[in-house]
């Protein structure tokens, strides 16, 4: 494979600051006057939170949870554990969960749904990348960045065996 895979590019950096700033002003209007908890998905979104919450004219506090799959089970898709959670309480406060890529939504609706337990005010999905034709669940997306095909990608924080996450750029590569 070529490194990097710039040849192939699906997303550019442009294209991709000038769509998170549109994100981050409807956040900003939809949430105005409201406390607001942002929360990364951790690897992948971290990039994307970077910049999602510069581009919000709002006061927001910021978390991270990062998952795992149980180590018996790593070839079945969507049996996962926390691997860490939240350090703020969330009760009776507005959520944005920030995905990078939602495609099955099996992943994204555990944790929408374990969150869902801390009673927050609201709970809402904030995806860069959305493939709706792979959706086997329904999760509460209310913000998305781009529709996409099954393709693999990579950077932008989106990585291949911890490779790529820091392109600028998000590329497609070949399976």
């Amino acid at each position: 494979m070529k490194w990097p895979p710039s040849d192939r590019i699906q997303f550019s950096s442009e294209r991709i600051n000038k769509r998170v700033h549109d994100l981050g002003q409807a956040i900003s209007h939809d949430y105005a006057g409201k406390e607001l908890i942002l929360i990364s998905v951790l690897k992948g979104s971290l990039y994307f939170f970077a910049d999602l919450t510069r581009a919000i004219d709002l006061p927001v506090q910021l978390d991270f949870i990062s998952i795992g799959t149980y180590p018996t089970s790593t070839n079945q898709k969507g049996i996962v554990r926390i691997t860490k959670d939240l350090d703020l309480e969330i009760t009776g406060k507005h959520v944005i969960l920030v995905e990078d890529i939602i495609r099955t939504g099996l992943t994204t609706g555990y944790l929408v749904q374990t969150l869902q337990t801390r009673m927050p005010a609201s709970i809402n999905v904030c995806t860069l990348l959305y493939n709706p034709s792979e959706q086997l669940i329904n999760v509460p997306v209310a913000y998305s960045g781009f529709e996409i095909t099954k393709m693999r990608l990579v950077g932008y924080g989106m990585d291949i065996q911890e490779q790529g996450r820091n392109l600028p750029y998000i590329a497609e590569i070949e399976s």
